[in-house]
């Protein structure tokens, strides 16, 4: 790890110095600049290379040039894949393994964990924040700019208005809700963006990031947009090459993807223009799967958002980047959200070694090279507390159900009525209720449809071989029940070395009446 200089040398020297150890260090080699662009709610059938009829061409263009992950996993809901993201550590953990963090939760990633940008400052980085957070806000010490970030634009809570950048929340314990502001620059109420699209501001802004950077250091930039999740909000003209689709919210959110892909190809025409492509790496991540209830769709997998099915959890990804020694190819390597942290610390010629215990691993050679994955095994999930807040119609949340098959599993090994997924080679292994278990195709030109899920409502275990099968649809238990106790075995010393769940009931003193603004008040 790099120590600062000595007060001996000059404060305008110190860049080059460090600038001239990294390439020593790197054999000559200058550190890449780092761009991480993460989507939200983007499903596995809301792009071009998926078979969507969204166009989406400076994604598959990028794609196509790079490296597509078709088996990359990310979490299913936004604050556990972002957590994730810059701790390296599965949410079990950390204990954020239950839902999300809500607006007046005294809650965020524990200040004891070692961020993916503070990593990279040590490294000698640039580092930029632009977007979602959700990662909790009720303390300063929680804000991007207490975890790493030089500097930091964008909004706090999980949603909001694209166009007043305003969040509306029921406060319980004071019977009200509550409107307010939460746009950001640095830690200071950001005004002046009403009725500016947030994809456009924040497009904007990773653009000025890009044309002002000094070269002599590397860049980091996460740009967490916040297309497209809900509401379903975009401008006009980009709905109008979609006026076949007669489902509203789809029509709707084909638009919302159509703005955000228009907004990468911009990013990416920056970084070429100013000078900084040649030695970029570029990573582009959905958060979650796609949610059925908002426009998104994950055809042909099963599942949606919120669930452990592959729907929630296989993601929409792809690195792109002249550095990569493959390119034009697809990658069929488990990867997983949780990988990035010591990826890019590895490129950037940084150190973990700080850090605690990671999850992830460095999986550039796999990426870059073909190399077979170094991740053998990916813990989806547990969570002892899980509800499904959208329940499929007419199926009720069951997870204290008993199980129902030929093989009733003894709650010695794992209580199989924990909502938990666990991957291990082909395998993979869900138990208690994974969430809306229904396929849902592609809404069609008039109307939305699903197909129902055949399992018996007490059902609380499913095997799958997940390379030949990942629509979800032949359960191998029965068969294979040496797999499944090996596997429950798994999740039973991950269950055993997981930290409580923290996940606290909401502090009516979150109000923002006083300041207009969502924002810290502790």
């Amino acid at each position: 790890m790099l120590r600062r200089p000595g007060r001996g040398l000059g404060s305008a020297r110190l860049p080059l110095l460090l600038c001239w150890l990294r390439l020593c260090l790197a054999g000559g080699a200058a550190a890449p600049h780092l761009v991480v662009v993460l989507a939200d709610d983007l499903g596995w059938h809301d792009v071009g290379w998926h078979g969507s009829l969204i166009r989406t061409p400076q994604l598959d263009a990028l794609g196509a040039g790079g490296v597509r992950l078709e088996r990359y996993y990310t979490q299913p809901l936004c604050t556990p894949s972002r957590s994730q993201l810059l701790t390296g550590r599965y949410q079990i953990h950390t204990g954020l393994q239950h839902q999300i963090i809500w607006p007046c939760q005294p809650s965020c990633v524990p200040l004891n964990e070692k961020l993916l940008p503070e990593l990279l400052k040590e490294a000698g980085y640039d580092t930029h924040m632009v977007g979602k957070w959700h990662l909790g806000m009720y303390r300063k010490e929680c804000l991007p700019t207490h975890r790493g970030f030089d500097t930091y634009f964008g909004y706090l809570l999980g949603s909001e208005d694209y166009y007043s950048h305003e969040r509306c929340v029921f406060i319980s314990a004071k019977n009200a809700t509550r409107c307010a502001l939460d746009f950001r620059d640095g830690e200071e109420v950001a005004v002046g963006f009403g009725n500016m699209y947030s994809t456009n501001v924040f497009t904007k802004r990773a653009v000025d990031l890009i044309a002002n950077h000094k070269t002599e250091k590397p860049l980091f930039l996460y740009l967490a947009l916040q297309s497209v999740h809900e509401p379903l909000q975009v401008p006009g003209k980009y709905m109008k090459p979609y006026a076949f689709i007669k489902d509203e919210k789809r029509r709707h959110y084909a638009g919302m993807v159509s703005i955000m892909d228009e907004a990468v190809g911009n990013v990416t025409a920056a970084l070429k223009r100013y000078g900084l492509w040649d030695n970029t790496v570029l990573i582009f991540s959905t958060d979650n799967g796609g949610q059925t209830l908002g426009g998104g769709n994950n055809w042909p997998l099963r599942g949606r958002k919120w669930t452990l099915w592959e729907g929630g959890v296989r993601g929409v990804g792809f690195v792109a980047s002249p550095l990569l020694k493959q390119r034009g190819v697809e990658s069929h390597e488990l990867i997983h959200i949780s990988d990035w942290l010591p990826t890019l610390v590895n490129l950037a010629g940084g150190h973990i070694n700080s850090t605690k215990p990671l999850d992830g691993f460095d999986v550039w050679k796999t990426i870059s090279e073909g190399s077979p994955s170094p991740r053998k095994e990916l813990l989806h999930n547990i969570d002892p507390m899980f509800v499904d807040t959208s329940p499929c119609a007419g199926i009720d949340n069951r997870t204290s159900s008993p199980q129902n098959n030929s093989f009733p599993w003894d709650d010695s090994i794992f209580n199989i009525s924990i909502h938990a997924a666990i991957r291990h080679g082909k395998w993979k292994l869900l138990t208690g209720y994974p969430g809306c278990s229904h396929w849902f195709p592609p809404p069609p030109l008039f109307s939305e449809s699903k197909i129902l899920s055949s399992d018996p409502p007490t059902k609380r275990l499913w095997l799958f071989d997940i390379v030949k099968d990942a629509e979800e649809r032949n359960d191998l238990s029965e068969k294979y029940p040496g797999v499944v106790k090996k596997l429950l075995s798994r999740l039973q010393y991950y269950y055993k070395h997981s930290v409580p769940v923290f996940y606290p009931d909401e502090d009516p003193h979150c109000d923002p009446a006083a300041t207009g603004a969502w924002g810290p008040w502790m």
